[in-house]
């Protein structure tokens, strides 16, 4: 094919990239045309997920080890020629995408089982298959055309994922402001994309040269960071992410959090690395986005009582660890920094994997819960560790993954983003580069205090709820994926020498001056980090067969040992801690941002009522900026409204008003006619 160029590995990976994007588009017909509540149709949908899935990791593990990219020309179909390619950087965002969504689809399947979801268990499943489809075409678009078809396609079937429970009105709500944000993202596209066009000659991805005007550079970068942002979720940008990621089923938000983020990121990626000279505000700027959205997003995180929701929030904060990533990155491009870029966008890129695997870990764990008691509510679960061994533990493991701390991966990638952090503030650079660094470091403090608030009212105590005295244990089907992604958690954190050699491809198709010569290994010590983990593990596994034994003694003393209850036998649950008043000492000091809301019934007469007290923590950009923007713009539209719902009399009094008007404003000797289009 004389279109199609590039060194045989890489026209391998691309063709079997775009075979499972074919595959993966039709794997929801046989959910549509067999049954509702036959489970043929399902199985054969998960199985076609599967087998399409598969194909597109050997497709990218093609792209990963090929040499050069390859790309597949299509012309006369599309504004210009039309191009479609695959690289390293595409195969190592694709990783990610393939793997989560395979594991999805498996635990989707007893998780919104069709017979008890009739209604839309068929439609989540095409919808799905969709998703997953369009970010890979997304991945192999090497044109401005070809990125927003797949790119609205990709909005579309989420929104259709979002909206799943379309009949409960917050579900509804949440999906119109997803498709309200997407659709504004995608303007800020169409404006990039024809910018960029301008730029470097046409529609195609090319580079874009150095002597471009500086003001068309700071638009294009403008544009890239507004349309790619929002679907990111970075502060300020993100209100349209934890209602969404709470409303869909559990599967769709890992998902969502833990792929289609991602999305945002690449077009970042993919679109700035065309720039042959980005000036260092570039890097300041995302720096800043970074820290912002990491501090503010754990902040939001931490006040919150709905699982689904403190998660969605986590996802925000664990965008902006990525952006501080990239924004070192450019800052190291823009000074010749080769250090900080490759710690940058070691950093950057192994995060997008190790977020995508603790996150979905963690929204298959709200899953299980969610499964087992019925309810997202943090403050009626409890206990659930004797009920949900298995949950409990792999929750635990995606838990201290998020917090970056070892031996698992969220701490290799952090670790590798301060360290470059590091080099920046302590070189001969500005002092405000250690800003930064000080918002990461309280960013993973916070963390640590947000999951010891999760884990121990959902899963230590006493239940606080009957629903949660009569939980059981997910389903295996449902352990199974979750037990994957915490073993590929582990391997990372204990291995990370065996994934450098993909991040350092990553680098260097980002970044070919730099990325090629210098691997990221040089600057951080893979090996010791590797020594220390698995000394950690063993240190653990030692204590578990020390303590197993002790336990099974006791227990078989004592069959129903009671938890520990301070001394104060039958205590009423109330007595715990909930979600809010463990987190009080610390969110108190951000109600300035965080507005909290009370609800309480007064308290009146010698014997008072039972009565209940309720916190509640919106989103502050959406309701303090965006819902009163939209309402003042819905009276301005009723106040106009007026003036073209008359009468035709009217309409012919307001053409004689103008028209007198110009008339008087023409004769007058002072109003040069050339303003009015004279000669």
């Amino acid at each position: 094919m004389s279109g199609f160029e590039g060194p045989l590995a890489a026209r391998a990976g691309l063709l079997l990239l775009l075979g499972a994007a074919f595959v993966l588009t039709l794997s929801g017909v046989p959910a549509l045309l067999l049954p509702r509540r036959s489970l043929s149709g399902s199985r054969w949908t998960v199985r076609l997920t599967l087998a399409g899935c598969a194909a597109g990791i050997a497709g990218a593990v093609a792209l990963l080890a090929a040499s050069a990219p390859a790309v597949l020309r299509l012309p006369g179909l599309f504004l210009g020629e039309g191009q479609l390619g695959g690289d390293a950087l595409s195969g190592f965002f694709a990783l990610p995408v393939l793997f989560v969504g395979g594991l999805g689809a498996v635990y989707g399947r007893t998780y919104w089982d069709p017979r008890r979801h009739p209604r839309h268990g068929r439609r989540l499943q095409f919808s799905y298959g969709l998703a997953l489809a369009s970010l890979l075409l997304l991945l192999a678009a090497r044109d401005g055309f070809t990125f927003l078809i797949a790119w609205e396609t990709m909005a579309l079937a989420t929104y259709f994922l979002v909206v799943t429970e379309e009949a409960r009105a917050e579900v509804r709500a949440a999906g119109w402001t997803y498709l309200l944000y997407s659709h504004a993202a995608l303007l800020c596209l169409v404006a990039l994309f024809a910018l960029q066009a301008q730029l470097g000659g046409g529609f195609a991805f090319g580079a874009i040269p150095a002597t471009a005007a500086p003001k068309a550079l700071t638009a294009l970068f403008a544009l890239a960071l507004v349309g790619f942002g929002i679907k990111a979720g970075v502060m300020p940008l993100h209100s349209w992410l934890p209602d969404a990621h709470a409303s869909a089923p559990s599967h769709v938000s890992a998902l969502m959090s833990g792929v289609v983020l991602k999305m945002g990121i690449y077009g970042l990626v993919r679109t700035l690395g065309l720039v042959a000279a980005p000036p260092l505000s570039w890097g300041v700027v995302l720096l800043v986005a970074g820290g912002l959205s990491a501090f503010f997003g754990v902040v939001f995180a931490l006040a919150q009582h709905d699982l689904k929701k403190l998660l969605a929030y986590h996802s925000i904060e664990n965008i902006g660890i990525i952006l501080l990533g990239l924004g070192l990155a450019m800052a190291g491009r823009a000074t010749g920094r080769a250090d900080w870029v490759v710690l940058g966008m070691a950093g950057c890129l192994l995060h997008v994997w190790n977020h995508a695997l603790f996150k979905s870990l963690l929204f298959f764990g709200a899953g299980s819960v969610l499964h087992a008691t019925g309810s997202r509510e943090i403050d009626l679960q409890g206990g659930l560790a004797k009920r949900m061994p298995a949950t409990a533990g792999l929750f635990l493991v995606g838990a201290v993954a998020i917090c970056a701390l070892p031996p698992l991966n969220g701490f290799v990638s952090e670790l590798a983003i301060f360290l470059g952090l590091a080099r920046a503030a302590l070189g001969p650079g500005p002092a405000w580069a250690a800003l930064p660094a000080a918002a990461l470091a309280a960013t993973g403090a916070l963390a640590v205090a947000c999951f010891v608030k999760v884990y121990g009212i959902v899963f230590l105590g006493t239940p606080r709820s009957e629903a949660a005295a009569a939980a059981k244990e997910a389903p295996a089907p449902m352990l199974r994926p979750m037990a994957l992604l915490a073993a590929a958690c582990v391997a990372i954190g204990i291995a990370p020498g065996l994934f450098a050699p993909a991040v350092d491809r990553g680098i260097a198709a980002w970044a070919e001056d730099t990325g090629a010569l210098l691997g990221w290994g040089r600057f951080l010590p893979l090996g010791r980090l590797a020594v220390v983990a698995a000394l950690l593990i063993l240190l653990t596994a030692l204590i578990s067969l020390r303590l197993a034994p002790l336990c099974r003694r006791a227990r078989e003393r004592q069959p129903e040992l009671p938890t520990w209850d301070c001394g104060f036998a039958g205590a009423s649950p109330r007595l715990q801690y909930t979600a809010s008043s463990f987190a009080e000492l610390i969110t108190s000091r951000f109600g300035w941002v965080l507005a909290p809301r009370f609800r309480w019934p007064r308290i009146e007469g010698p014997f008072p009522e039972a009565s209940s007290f309720h916190s509640e923590i919106a989103d502050s950009v959406l309701e303090r900026l965006l819902r009163p923007g939209v309402r003042w713009l819905v009276r301005l539209s009723e106040r106009l409204r007026r003036y073209h719902q008359g009468s035709l009399q009217q309409y012919l009094l307001y053409v004689v008003i103008a028209l007198v008007i110009l008339l008087l404003v023409s004769l007058q000797p002072w109003w040069p006619v050339e303003r009015l289009g004279g000669s």
